[in-house]
């Protein structure tokens, strides 16, 4: 019988030298979606620049994979091997510069390395000097994955995919929040259509009275409070703190925000936050 659901499209983002684990991706994706998609109304749907890209002569080649792949994607994958891949002029690879583009708009990435033995004829030592070096900066902004083989591999995408999509604050604002559908890209000017709160319209509208648009949760011994625009908000604890981080929360899983430090302590208005907030 027939059923909606929601598609959470799901980027696939490796070099060249790891194509039996895009199969993995994709067959992990798809038993998910066998075992969970009808009871939770949500099918996800792996997407990659292998499969959804196409010719053309418009832009510099990874600008449009960004653009007409990884923009509308929500959880990215990421894997690598023995290569990076190649340099794209604004970052060290493709898969790199979608990674970090990815990152950049606040969206989940899930990043394995693999330390399988590989012929020491077909590794290039500048390519795998270069994954070892992203590998170590990564490694400290957040937690990355390796696995020896390509069954491990399996059992812990496996396990951790399903964790990601019901941990990652993101990914629940995606599954449970009423979206507002974007037409060629255009960002509809109705703030109606989020469905937001009183609190989360006068905080969006807050930090668009200035340049930056940032939003800062400040804690202290004191308390908590969220301050934008020259303007403090809650403040102490208790109810009133908790109804304006609710409020930072709806900005967020409407992707009205992005969180731009390691600790949720900064914000700051996306492009389609501006033009609701200007819209308020």
């Amino acid at each position: 019988m027939a059923y909606q659901a929601t598609v959470v499209p799901v980027m696939i983002a490796s070099p060249g030298d790891v194509t039996e684990e895009r199969d993995v991706i994709r067959v992990v994706i798809h038993d998910w979606n066998d075992v969970n998609a009808k009871a939770s109304g949500v099918m996800l749907a792996a997407v990659g620049w292998d499969t959804h890209s196409s010719p053309e002569l418009a832009a510099r080649p990874q600008e449009l994979i960004n653009e007409r792949v990884l923009k509308d994607c929500d959880p990215l994958i990421g894997v690598f091997w023995t290569r990076l891949g190649t340099p794209t002029g604004k970052a060290a690879s493709g898969t790199v510069e979608e990674i970090e583009e990815h990152v950049a708009a606040g969206k989940p990435a899930m990043i394995y390395f693999s330390s399988k033995p590989a012929a020491p004829d077909s590794i290039d030592a500048a390519q795998y000097a270069q994954v070892k070096a992203v590998r170590t900066k990564w490694q400290g902004q957040g937690l990355v994955e390796t696995y020896d083989s390509i069954d491990e591999f399996r059992s812990k995408l496996s396990k951790q995919l399903p964790l990601c999509l019901a941990k990652n604050s993101y990914l629940r604002g995606v599954l449970t929040s009423p979206h507002v559908e974007v037409v060629s890209h255009e960002v509809s000017k109705s703030p109606h259509a989020y469905a937001l709160t009183e609190e989360a319209r006068s905080l969006l509208k807050a930090p668009a009275s200035t340049d930056d648009g940032h939003i800062l949760m400040i804690s202290h011994l004191g308390g908590r409070h969220v301050h934008a625009g020259g303007q403090t908000f809650g403040g102490g604890h208790g109810r009133e703190s908790a109804k304006w981080e609710a409020a930072l929360g709806e900005l967020e899983r409407n992707g009205l925000v992005v969180a731009r430090g390691y600790k949720g302590e900064v914000y700051e208005l996306t492009h389609e936050g501006w033009a609701v907030a200007d819209a308020l």
